[in-house]
């Protein structure tokens, strides 16, 4: 990681390509997630499947990430991101087409997400955090923003281009082609582009650029120990594991939501992509103010405002400028959620052991996106709406940003290398 000597626009020129790799990364693997809500009504009628067995694919898929990240987290900081992420982009590609052999069997359905989660492991926010992070740092949260606006874009893309997929050619071709299109895509662009900290470093010391140079650079910050002690990144884990549970819950079920309030199929299709759209703003935003302002503070603010976003879906009737405006910040909010988390770990852990640590928040990601959607699916079947939902996401939302608020000051990672107890 850099230590502030290079300017943010020397940052940029040395790291552009590995930042377009990484979006592009990203957006491949968030197709799954962002195009499921619009393959929920087409399976759910023709199977006769409940919400929740729907969302059970999701869930299970996010355990296994729960338990594998912090392995991933060792073999990142051992090996780098892109070891991990090109074998990653094709097993997932593969996952996703397999999706079009769905029998009916929900044994069958339940098996086919697994193996997508052992793929996505490969190439999950992690690996393109770490490699971005550790190149930046003047400029590091607009880096940051720029590479999780991958997933933002996958939210304002696939919506609309799964519903139009089905339309066109069924919901078992739309697999087939969102599969190969973005894998293709992505394995092109990361074999050519994506190169982290330690693939630099492994070409500077083949060219004998430094002496006694081993497999991964030095980085600052917290031992293991350290992290597991630090109320900071507890704040951070609890406050990411709810945020994760109600919005993704709130987004696999989102068309279905709006559907509940009486706009068409096609109409919340597009809102969802609108939603998507605005989520790109949202975390570009976030990052130029990361790069300027408290994390804690920006992340605080922004988190509480998803509160807001399911408050204005719980009218009875809202009117279609409510509807609007909620999904216009449920969709600001939502694309900055990854980030802030990201940013935030990277200032309060360090690089050092990045890939452990934010292994370790990865699973209490995963664990709230595996709980989310079968969460709102089961309120759904037990209440027969989502009110429930919204109403206590709205509570539990204005926690969690309260938990952001209350975060100390960034550790000074400079002074600490020169053995300085000093803050920042």
């Amino acid at each position: 990681m850099n230590t502030g000597t290079t300017t943010a626009a020397q940052e940029w020129r040395g790291g552009w390509k590995t930042v377009l790799a990484a979006f592009i990364g990203f957006l491949s693997f968030s197709t799954m997630i962002a195009s499921m809500s619009a393959f929920m009504g087409p399976l759910a009628e023709e199977f006769g499947w409940s919400r929740t067995l729907l969302s059970t694919g999701t869930g299970l898929s996010s355990i296994i990430t729960a338990l594998l990240a912090p392995f991933l987290g060792v073999l990142m900081d051992r090996y780098g991101s892109r070891r991990l992420a090109l074998p990653g982009l094709f097993l997932s590609a593969v996952a996703v087409v397999a999706m079009a052999t769905n029998t009916g069997s929900a044994a069958y359905w339940i098996f086919l997400w697994l193996f997508y989660a052992v793929g996505g492991l490969f190439v999950n926010t992690p690996v393109w955090t770490a490699a971005v992070a550790g190149i930046f740092n003047r400029s590091q949260g607009l880096a940051l923003a720029v590479t999780l606006a991958g997933a933002t874009a996958a939210h304002a893309i696939m919506p609309p281009l799964s519903v139009l997929l089905i339309g066109w050619f069924g919901w078992r071709m739309a697999f087939v082609w969102l599969g190969l299109g973005w894998g293709i895509l992505s394995l092109v662009v990361c074999y050519l582009y994506f190169f982290d900290a330690h693939d630099r470093h492994r070409a500077s010391a083949a060219r004998g650029e430094q002496d006694g140079a081993t497999d991964r650079p030095d980085f600052p910050g917290l031992g293991l120990a350290e992290a597991w002690r630090s109320p900071a990144l507890w704040q951070i884990g609890i406050s990411i594991l709810i945020i994760m549970a109600l919005t993704i819950g709130f987004l696999v079920h989102q068309i279905e939501i709006l559907v509940e309030t009486g706009v068409s199929r096609e109409m919340a299709a597009g809102l969802a992509g609108m939603a998507g759209a605005m989520g790109i703003v949202g975390k570009l935003v976030t990052g130029a103010l990361l790069d300027r302002y408290r994390g804690n503070l920006v992340g605080g603010l922004t988190m509480g405002s998803a509160a807001v976003a399911f408050a204005l879906l719980m009218n009875d009737s809202p009117t279609s400028a409510l509807i609007v405006a909620a999904m216009l910040v449920n969709g600001y909010t939502a694309g900055a959620k990854l980030h802030i988390a990201s940013y935030l770990t990277v200032r309060y852990a360090g690089m050092r052991n990045f890939g452990k640590i934010y292994g370790m928040i990865s699973s209490l990601v995963a664990i709230g996106s595996g709980v989310g959607p079968i969460l709102a699916g089961g309120i759904y079947d037990m209440s027969g709406g989502y009110g429930p939902f919204l109403m206590g996401g709205a509570v539990a939302l204005a926690f969690s940003s309260l938990l952001l608020l209350l975060l100390p000051r960034y550790p000074d990672w400079t002074a600490r290398q020169r053995n300085v107890p000093a803050m920042a």
